[in-house]
């Protein structure tokens, strides 16, 4: 990633830690059902995959998608959550059992029930993660899911 990017992405992220706002919106969205923080779970792993599959495979261009894909699909996803459980300290198993336990209206053409609802609790425990702040954390999973699939 572009350092100038990377730095004001990380200033941003930094400043709404600071002052409470990515916190806030997490205590909001505790207090109901926790889709939302799958919905930000989502596109916290798809760039950290994106940006994984482009600094480890030197490839053309219409290659990076099939790759990614293979790492953000809820198949993948259930399995690396499955696999990191174990890991999970308490208040994670409490987010994954709500996030396993809420109710999207679809699921994934391809893949099981129950493999969507395990994707769409790693999900909603990225999202909680990361407007938690907890960056170590945090990488530690996401490190581990891309590590898992290799």
């Amino acid at each position: 990633m572009n350092k100038n990017i990377e730095e004001k992405i990380d200033k941003n992220y930094e400043e709404k830690i600071e002052n409470g706002q990515n916190k806030a919106l997490l205590e909001k969205i505790l207090k109901t059902n926790l889709l939302p923080l799958a919905f930000i779970g989502d596109g916290v792993h798809t760039m950290f995959v994106r940006e994984f599959v482009l600094q480890n495979n030197p490839l053309k261009m219409e290659n990076y998608h099939s790759i990614a894909s293979k790492y953000c699909k809820a198949s993948t996803q259930a399995k690396v959550l499955k696999e990191f459980m174990p890991y999970l300290t308490d208040e994670e198993n409490e987010i994954v059992r709500r996030g396993r336990n809420a109710k999207p209206k679809h699921h994934a053409k391809n893949s099981s029930i129950a493999d969507y609802s395990y994707a769409t609790a790693f999900e909603v425990l990225i999202g909680y993660l990361y407007l938690k702040g907890d960056k170590d954390r945090l990488n530690e999973i996401l490190d581990f899911s891309v590590k898992t699939i290799l």
